[in-house]
């Protein structure tokens, strides 16, 4: 059995390769290459902390990284038929899982956020892509269809969506989706009133979440206080020391102390481990390598002349952007600490499966003539 990857070849894999964008594609297995690299150097170090066996960590991110990759090839490959089709199923899983949460998650650190069937794993991770797509297509389907209330629609889907996530409570990636769904919003073209209003209704309740919710009071203040205070948190402050240390090439593979100090050195913090050991200079790749996701994506999708495209595409780009910005402020003391991991990169399975089922429908919706292809699949 051969595979042949001609251009004249009409093969699945073959057209996929000819039909992806190489760039985005290059992009995103940098990333997943660092991933494998930094859990290595995290990892052990962590693990030793936690009483467990050296390697523990990264035999398990090996499994999640193959898995992951799986899941990348499988959803790039989809046309826009299959991707909506995919988001409504996944979206309807997803929001039963985050009910299943509520009664049966695991408790950890005053949040449920995870589910025990064997294995952890976090629902409202695979619910950010999934519930982009499927407002994209809300907004899509109104524009084709006058009387059929997307706007409102894809309203109630964000009021299910933030209800079930601020129940665990997760404020951070219920911020991640309002933004996402705002950025919609305003792509879609609705009259600017409508999307002030939206805006300022987010900002209110984002006030009264600080005024009512201690546990937004502490994250807030502890960031003002780390500021002005010059009085970061403890994690934080060596997060600070790794990047100082590190310089522009870093001290060495392996040579770095703060993974020691650090129990999230694999996780919230696995950004200072690579600018202690590898430098400044490695931290910049990959940041440039989040950038070249999000800019090309939605350079991409500019091109395009289908609204679920350009939606989908733009808000899949940027709770990609949002979620490593955040990662990499909050280890540099430029933002609250949310717990957010960064994506392809950190440890963690529901995490890296979440992010891979984003790129994954990124590649698809970004490959070369995905629209003329499925002209007949719309509806």
């Amino acid at each position: 059995m051969t595979f042949s990857f001609s251009r004249s070849s009409s093969g699945m894999l073959a057209n996929w390769w000819w039909t992806v964008d190489k760039l985005l594609l290059f992009a995103v297995t940098f990333l997943l290459l660092c991933g494998i690299v930094l859990s290595m150097s995290a990892s052990p170090a962590v693990a030793k902390l936690k009483n467990l066996a050296s390697y523990h960590f990264v035999y398990k991110q090996a499994i999640f990284m193959c898995i992951a990759v799986g899941i990348v090839l499988f959803f790039s490959m989809l046309g826009m038929k299959w991707t909506r089709r995919l988001a409504i199923l996944g979206y309807a899983g997803a929001v039963f899982l985050l009910i299943l949460t509520i009664f049966f998650g695991v408790d950890i650190k005053g949040a449920r956020r995870w589910l025990d069937v064997g294995m952890r794993i976090q629902p409202s991770e695979f619910i950010k892509p999934v519930f982009v797509v499927l407002t994209a297509w809300m907004f899509e389907v109104q524009r084709r269809y006058k009387n059929f209330p997307g706007l409102w629609v894809s309203l109630g889907l964000l009021g299910l969506t933030c209800s079930l996530l601020l129940k665990q409570p997760d404020y951070g990636m219920t911020i991640v989706v309002v933004v996402v769904w705002l950025a919609q919003v305003f792509l879609s073209g609705v009259s600017i009133r409508i999307f002030v209003v939206l805006g300022m209704l987010a900002l209110v309740l984002f006030g009264l979440a600080y005024l009512a919710l201690p546990h937004v009071q502490v994250r807030i203040d502890g960031l003002i206080s780390g500021i002005f205070a010059d009085k970061p948190q403890e994690q934080v402050r060596r997060s600070l020391d790794a990047f100082e240390n590190g310089g522009f090439f870093g001290v060495g593979v392996g040579e770095g102390v703060v993974k020691w100090h650090i129990p999230d050195a694999h996780t919230d913090f696995i950004f200072p481990v690579a600018a202690e050991e590898y430098g400044m200079f490695v931290c910049l790749l990959i940041v440039l390598a989040y950038a070249t996701v999000v800019v090309r994506s939605m350079w991409l999708s500019s091109r395009e002349n289908n609204m679920f495209i350009v939606l989908s595409v733009c808000g899949l780009a940027i709770s990609f952007g949002i979620q490593a910005l955040v990662n990499m402020a909050s280890t540099m003391q430029l933002g609250p600490t949310k717990g957010m991991a960064l994506p392809l990169i950190s440890y963690g399975g529901s995490s890296l499966m979440g992010s891979a089922i984003g790129v994954g429908m990124l590649l698809a919706l970004t490959r070369k003539n995905v629209y003329a292809e499925n002209r007949d699949d719309e509806g």
